[in-house]
């Protein structure tokens, strides 16, 4: 396919979605989130792929809403893309919203925050798995300073990444938020010199992609996802019956073997 709004690579097994509109920040457009979303589709179904990173061309991330697009939003056609298909059958339908997606993608997800993150930019930032960001990036909810709610499920991830009193401060105040003080709060999980930041990120991308088993690394993203509707007793459960599947696997053999030997691991694609 084709992109309009992104630009899509992949080298040494790291998938690089780039949201491409650095002329307006990368204002989030219904072609970009259809773009985006296409992408992340490929990038989980191509077992050439074992980490995907989301990051920005230009001067920020992306700097939410485009504006000039919202003026002529019309209200049906949200309810026509929140009717988007879902993204995996098998995980459960709190992860096939429009916008919530990515707990359901069975690789690691790495948000390289290279700039301005706001809005909807933040919502995306938040559905990543790991964020890496500029010590000049900043950030903000924005939604109450345009009369908007949170939107997105941002009321749903924010508390459970930043906590309830922090995000009750994101999201009502729509204060921007500094670097520092995002990685203070668990916001984001490293910073970095804007010039260091791609090096950075994609070696510890690379790290993954070369020394993790892809398999694991799907299996303790959907643990962790599934957590928060599961009692201790059923997370425990599932852990047991996970860890019986991985001790029997050939990729605990390699792991070990690979371990012994002193060797890069040799772990099968998902």
């Amino acid at each position: 396919m084709a992109y309009e709004a992104i630009r899509y690579s992949v080298e040494d097994a790291i998938a690089t979605i780039t949201l491409n509109r650095p002329d307006r920040m990368n204002a989030w457009t219904s072609v970009m989130e259809r773009d985006v979303r296409d992408a992340m589709t490929t990038a989980a179904a191509d077992k050439n792929v074992r980490v995907i990173v989301l990051t920005g061309a230009g001067r920020g991330f992306c700097a939410g809403a485009d504006m000039d697009a919202l003026k002529t939003l019309d209200p049906d056609d949200i309810k026509r893309r929140d009717a988007l298909p879902s993204f995996d059958m098998n995980r459960r339908a709190d992860w096939q919203t429009r916008n919530g997606y990515y707990p359901a993608i069975p690789k690691p997800v790495i948000g390289m925050l290279n700039g301005a993150t706001a809005g909807i930019g933040l919502v995306h930032a938040l559905y990543c798995d790991i964020r890496f960001a500029a010590d000049t990036a900043v950030f903000t909810t924005a939604f109450a300073r345009r009369g908007l709610i949170a939107e997105h499920g941002i009321s749903w991830m924010l508390p459970r990444i930043v906590g309830h009193a922090n995000a009750l401060d994101l999201l009502m105040s729509a204060r921007r938020v500094t670097a520092d003080e995002a990685l203070r709060m668990g916001l984001v999980n490293r910073l970095y010199p804007l010039e260091k930041l791609r090096e950075e990120t994609m070696a510890y991308a690379r790290d993954l992609a070369e020394n993790v088993a892809p398999a694991s690394m799907r299996t303790i993203k959907q643990q962790l996802y599934d957590v928060p509707f599961q009692t201790m007793a059923e997370a425990t459960a599932v852990a047991n019956h996970e860890m019986m599947i991985s001790l029997a696997s050939a990729d605990f053999k390699e792991g070990v073997a690979s371990f012994v030997e002193k060797r890069k691991p040799k772990f099968a694609s998902v």
